[in-house]
């Protein structure tokens, strides 16, 4: 058995939103622990990396909780960067939504935020768009990162350097828990060898497979199929995000596509041959000339997503275990705000009014009214 340290948290779930919380927390010297079955199978390195706030047409507290995390974002990657030695790819490149009639633009969510392009100006942004794309909205102030390739192999050594202890390939079969507080969990190793690891606090972050822990909250999985080509670097300098396909630029030229939605599919692994011809239509429809460059690589994954599609952040019954799960689509972009909540909200500190109001928002308890 493991023995409790003070100031020790467990994070049970080891993707982006377990390893943005364990950084957090350890770089201001609390012992942590992270826990994960599979990190390679977590939501932030089978996404897309899209920073979308307004380009995804997010409305309401997400929109808010979205540009928040936004203004957040470039201070924690520069931490994050300097911690681990690594560059993740953070741009402000620019997301451009295609529309093939202005009635269809003027409906979108975020219409105002967006600056408008004719079809020449969107031939010129975009070389070779297709020519159904009659119009566009250009958000200059959303972007991507290279999460995939670089941020969360920057978050795991930061989080390495700053003392974090990974158990990879473990799994928590139980929470031991007295008196409705959390004194340790079961944790089945990768050597078959059940023990119990003991913590003062828990978050739980185990995205889509979180109903294997705690099973009246309601987050269910949705797989998504990907797959990268290979175009001329810098053919495409801005993110094209059409209506079910979107093309994410890499420096290098690797163009990320993305990506099935499929709320049926459960955790059935394994891209299929619909997923990937739906993918390739996507590619023919926005940029026909791309259809052509070689295909680097397939994969798949699950976005643990909710009934309203709003993530689950706050307190739990329990009194010391956290939530931090059902992000969605959004979890590289949420998961600044995400932690720095959390931090916050673990340690009991002053919480800023719209940090008050997301709590609200996205509490647990709004499913049992």
């Amino acid at each position: 058995m493991t023995t409790e340290t003070k100031n020790s948290i467990l994070i049970i779930g080891g993707g982006l939103i377990g390893l943005s919380i364990a950084y957090e927390f350890a770089r201001n010297n609390f012992n942590v622990s992270i826990v994960s079955k599979k990190r390679s199978e977590s939501a932030g390195f089978v996404a897309a990396g899209m920073l979308a706030t307004h380009a995804e047409g997010l409305e309401n507290e997400l929109l808010k909780f979205g540009q928040q995390s936004q203004t957040l974002i470039p201070k924690w990657i520069n931490n994050i960067e300097q911690d681990s030695g690594i560059e993740c790819g953070l741009k402000k490149c620019g997301i451009i939504v295609p529309f093939k009639n202005m009635k269809d633009l003027k409906k979108y969510p975020t219409y105002k935020y967006g600056k408008y392009l004719n079809k020449k100006d969107l031939k010129k942004e975009i070389r070779g768009i297709d020519s159904i794309w009659e119009h566009a909205l250009i958000f200059e102030q959303d972007g991507q990162i290279d999460n995939r390739r670089r941020l969360m192999r920057a978050l795991e050594r930061a989080c390495t350097l700053h003392g974090v202890k990974f158990q990879e390939g473990s799994e928590v079969r139980d929470l031991t828990i007295e008196k409705n507080k959390i004194i340790g969990a079961k944790v089945f190793s990768a050597t078959g060898e059940l023990k119990e690891i003991r913590c003062e606090k828990a978050i739980l972050c185990t995205g889509a497979w979180s109903k294997k822990l705690l099973k009246n909250i309601p987050v269910f999985p949705v797989k998504g199929q990907m797959l990268s080509i290979q175009g001329p670097a810098n053919f495409l300098k801005r993110v094209l995000f059409g209506p079910k396909t979107y093309l994410v630029p890499r420096d290098d030229g690797l163009i990320v596509v993305g990506a099935t939605v499929e709320k049926d599919a459960k955790f059935e692994k394994g891209n299929t041959p619909s997923g990937i011809n739906q993918l390739q239509n996507g590619i023919l429809s926005l940029l026909p000339e791309a259809i052509n460059w070689p295909q680097m690589e397939h994969w798949w994954g699950f976005r643990p997503c909710t009934p309203d599609f709003k993530p689950i952040i706050g307190k739990s019954k329990i009194e010391n275990l956290f939530l931090a799960t059902g992000h969605y689509r959004n979890g590289v972009l949420f998961s600044a705000i995400t932690s720095d909540i959390i931090f916050k909200l673990v340690q009991g500190k002053d919480l800023q009014d719209f940090e008050v109001n997301f709590l609200k928002k996205f509490g647990f308890n709004r499913f049992e009214i």
